[in-house]
């Protein structure tokens, strides 16, 4: 690989936000100006890139963001980035700036584009794993991925005060797309009673009689965990089922939605942003294109951005067997 001489960065965020986007810029700009890069803002993701909404940055713009959740960077997601004429627009956009890298903060959709760039134009490009929905392998955590599992862990903390005060039967739909890592880590720690996940089908009749057989148990209050996308539908279809069964309990549904997406990200969710920002600027340095910077282990690895999106990532199977246990 030729190693190519780096004097301009451009940043963007793509996709839906996740908390800790700010930190990840903010870390990025800091390290480019450690080495004396240029760091440029590309606004509102690949849109930004094909109508050059795009600006130098300055210490100021990097103020007080660090604490902050979303993106100030803003982020959209671009259909004329899908086609090659539009591409073919992005790329000259960024070489009339001089841009000659990118750092990319977002999901899988947002590393592909990163991607089939570097493909097509040779901009080289780092990938940072910014999704609340934690399914991109090559990183332990995505930035996002704690911060909304609190969020969702402290809203079902105070569904189950209403839950328990009424003798209530919720069911509580969390975020996660089609991975349900997010309800399995909410679910654990919310003392559910039931946590419906995309890698694992539950039948209806199974759920019904694991709410029957709390009952016995005098457990008159109890929260559902669904993840949308799951197999067995969503919160409220499945309410509507659940109830056919049990026309006894009142049957609430809570859907969370991007309630999750939002607030200022974690103690945990700056760290990560910080560390994978002046990882990816020091790896653009190093001659590391086409890769996502992540953590795995507590060591920064970087992973080919075609793995990071393809390879399936899980939800532990041990942590699905823990779910069950303490749901009993």
């Amino acid at each position: 690989m030729e190693l190519k001489t780096i004097k301009k960065i451009g940043v963007l965020t793509s996709g839906g936000d996740s908390p800790g986007m700010n930190a990840a810029i903010r870390a990025a700009v800091r390290a480019g100006f450690y080495y004396d890069i240029e760091m440029y803002g590309i606004y509102r993701g690949y849109e930004g890139m094909i109508n050059n909404d795009i600006k130098k940055l300055d210490s100021g713009h990097i103020a007080h963001v660090l604490e902050r959740g979303g993106t100030f960077l803003k982020s959209a997601r671009s259909a004329d980035f899908r086609t090659v004429e539009g591409r073919q627009k992005a790329y000259e956009n960024l070489k009339s700036h001089g841009i000659d890298a990118l750092v990319v903060i977002g999901g899988d959709g947002s590393l592909t584009g990163a991607h089939l760039f570097y493909k097509e134009h040779g901009i080289p490009a780092i990938g940072l794993p910014g999704t609340i929905d934690n399914d991109l392998s090559g990183t332990d955590l995505t930035i996002g991925f704690d911060t909304a599992c609190n969020t969702a862990i402290e809203a079902i903390d105070k569904i189950r005060d209403t839950a328990t005060s009424h003798d209530r039967l919720f069911f509580v739909e969390v975020m996660g797309r089609d991975a349900g890592f997010i309800a399995i880590n909410a679910g654990i720690g919310s003392a559910a009673a039931a946590i419906l996940i995309p890698e694992k089908k539950m039948q209806i009749e199974e759920l019904v009689d694991k709410l029957k057989a709390r009952r016995k148990r005098k457990k008159t209050s109890n929260i559902v965990i669904v993840a949308e996308g799951g197999k067995s539908g969503g919160a409220a279809e499945i309410a509507k089922k659940v109830h056919k069964f049990l026309p006894f309990y009142d049957t609430k549904v809570t859907i969370l939605g991007h309630l999750q997406r939002g607030g200022a990200p974690s103690s945990y969710d700056r760290l990560l942003a910080s560390k994978l920002g002046v990882m990816a600027v020091e790896g653009l340095l190093a001659g590391k294109y086409d890769v996502m910077a992540g953590i795995i282990n507590n060591k920064v690895v970087y992973t080919p951005i075609k793995r990071a999106i393809v390879d399936d990532k899980t939800v532990d199977e041990d942590d699905f067997r823990i779910a069950k246990i303490l749901s009993t």
